[in-house]
C-alpha cells in the first residue's frame, strides 16, 4: 500500500482559505511555503474572489524559516498586508511547515488584535484535516476571536425570526453562490430573515457580526459544517434545525422548507404559517407546471434518453441527487460513490438516509476517496441501456470509455463555467434537468 489517493476530489485544511475568500472584503493570509497557496488555486480555478488564489499574502515560508521561525515575516505580512489592501477581515492560516515548527501565530495575531485589528488566526496545516472539515475550524475561530468582541451590540437570540445558515462550503461546492441565494430566497419568501455569511447575497462582516441576534441556525450538510451548528449551540444557546442532505427539486426542497418552517414555529418565530404554506404551494406548482411541459419532450426521446446513473461526489450531493433522479425524472441511480472521505461516525446515517430514498430498491453505496479507485469500479460495471456519469472533469474520459452521458457537476471542473447557477430548491431541480438532457441532445447529430 502506497498511501497514494489518485484524483482527490478535496483538499488539504489550507484549502479552507476559499471559506474566506467567499467573506467579502475578507482576506487569507497564509503562513506557508509558496506551493500551498498555488496548489489550491489550481485545484479551484476561477476562485480568486476580493483577495484568493495568486494575490492571497503569504510568507513564503523557506529554509531560513524553519531553521529560525517565520514569526518576523508573518508580522511584516500582515503590516504590508494591511497597507496595500482596503480589508474588512484577515484570517490567518498556518501550513504544514509552521505547523511543524510550531510557530506561535495566535500570539502575534492577538498583538494585532489588541490594536484593533480585525484579524483572526486558525491551525490549517495539512496533515490535521482536509478542507471538507477546515471550514468548521475556520467559521468558528472567527466567530470566537471577532464576532465575540461584538456581543453588546448583539444581544442572543433578540431577533425571533433571523436565522444562521450554514449549508454549501464556498468553492468546494461548484454551485455554492446560486445555492446559498436560493436558500435565502426560499426562506426569506415566509418572512424568515437569512445570514448566508459568504458571497454576494451576504452582508459581509456586518452580518458576521450579528450571527449572536439569531434565533436558531439552519444546517444543510450530511455531516460538514455540524460543529459550527454545536459550537453555536454551546456558545449562545442557539438550537439547529439539521437537513441531510442538498433538497434539490419538488419532493426534498418542500421536505425542507416544512421542517424549517416548523422549527421557526416551535422556536416562537413570527411566522403566518397560512402564508408560509401557501408560498410553499406556489413555489411546487410552478416548479410542477415545467415538469408537465417536459412530458412532450420525454415521450418524443424515451428510447434515446439515459435511464441510469452513477454519481461521484460529495454526501450531500449524492444523496440529494440519487433522490431526485429517482422519484423525479426516472433516472435509476446505480452504484454511487462519496468520494469527501466522510469521517466513519457519519457513514451509517448516510447509509439510513439513501435508503429512504426507496423502500423497493436498494441503491448501492460506496465510500471512497480514491476517486481513481472509484473510477476503475465502474469500468468493472455493466448495466442495460444508456448511462450517465455526474462527477468531476476527470470523469469525462471514464465516460467516453463507457459511452455513457457526462455531466460536470464537482470540483475541479475545468470544463464548465460555473457562476451563480443553483442546483438546490425547486429551480435547481430544473436546471438539473435542463443539464442532463441538454448534454444529452448535444449528441444527437
Amino acid at each position: 500500500m502506497s498511501g497514494i489517493i489518485e484524483q482527490e476530489r478535496y483538499t488539504c485544511a489550507i484549502g479552507a482559505l476559499q471559506s474566506v475568500v467567499a467573506i467579502p472584503k475578507a482576506v487569507p493570509i497564509l503562513h506557508s511555503g509558496p506551493g500551498c497557496g498555488t496548489m489550491i488555486q489550481g485545484f479551484f480555478e476561477r476562485s480568486t474572489g476580493y483577495a484568493g488564489g495568486s494575490t492571497s499574502p503569504c510568507t513564503n515560508f523557506s529554509e531560513r524559516e524553519v531553521v529560525f521561525g517565520g514569526i518576523q515575516r508573518l508580522r511584516q505580512i500582515i503590516t504590508n498586508t494591511y497597507k496595500v489592501l482596503d480589508t474588512d477581515l484577515q484570517v490567518v492560516l498556518t501550513g504544514c511547515t509552521a505547523g511543524i515548527v510550531g510557530d506561535d501565530v495566535a500570539s502575534l495575531v492577538e498583538e494585532f488584535r489588541g490594536e484593533g485589528r480585525p484579524i483572526v488566526a486558525v491551525e490549517t496545516p495539512g496533515f490535521k484535516c482536509n478542507n471538507f472539515e477546515a471550514h468548521s475550524l475556520v467559521v468558528n475561530a472567527i466567530i470566537d476571536q471577532y464576532v465575540g468582541l461584538f456581543h453588546d451590540q448583539n444581544p442572543v437570540r433578540s431577533e425571533k425570526n433571523t436565522v444562521n445558515l450554514f449549508a454549501s462550503l464556498p468553492y468546494q461546492d461548484p454551485f455554492w453562490k446560486g445555492n446559498l441565494g436560493e436558500y435565502k430566497r426560499l426562506l426569506e419568501g415566509f418572512g424568515l430573515k437569512v445570514h448566508v455569511l459568504f458571497g454576494p447575497k451576504s452582508e459581509g462582516i456586518s452580518e458576521w457580526k450579528e450571527i449572536p441576534r439569531a434565533n436558531f441556525n439552519v444546517l444543510v450538510s450530511p455531516w460538514y459544517g455540524q460543529p459550527i451548528a454545536e459550537h453555536l449551540e454551546e456558545r449562545y444557546g442557539q438550537p439547529y434545525t439539521w437537513f441531510p442532505h442538498i433538497p434539490i427539486g419538488a419532493n426534498e426542497s418542500e421536505r425542507f422548507l416544512r421542517q424549517v418552517l416548523n422549527f421557526a414555529v416551535e422556536q416562537g418565530a413570527d411566522i403566518d404559517e397560512a402564508v408560509a404554506v401557501e408560498f410553499i404551494r406556489r413555489e411546487r406548482e410552478a416548479y410542477c407546471q415545467e415538469i408537465d411541459n417536459l412530458a412532450v419532450f420525454l415521450l418524443e426521446f424515451r428510447y434515446g434518453l439515459p435511464n441510469h446513473v452513477h454519481i461521484l461526489h460529495d454526501a450531500g450531493y449524492v444523496l440529494g441527487l440519487s433522490k431526485f433522479l429517482l422519484h423525479e425524472v426516472g433516472i435509476i441511480p446505480k452504484e454511487q460513490f462519496i468520494v469527501d472521505n466522510t469521517p466513519e461516525k457519519f457513514q451509517e446515517q448516510i447509509k439510513a438516509e439513501l435508503k429512504t430514498a426507496s423502500d423497493k430498491r436498494d441503491i448501492p453505496l460506496i465510500f471512497e476517496p480514491d476517486a481513481g479507485k472509484a473510477q476503475d469500479a465502474i469500468r468493472e460495471l455493466s448495466h442495460s441501456g444508456r448511462g450517465l456519469i455526474i462527477g468531476s472533469g476527470w470523469d469525462k474520459e471514464l465516460a467516453k470509455e463507457k459511452h455513457d452521458d457526462f455531466l460536470s457537476a464537482a470540483a475541479p471542473s475545468p470544463y464548465r463555467l460555473v457562476l451563480t447557477t443553483n442546483y438546490a430548491g425547486f429551480s435547481g431541480g430544473l436546471r438539473v434537468i435542463e443539464d442532463i438532457y441538454g448534454a444529452v441532445l448535444a449528441t444527437y447529430r
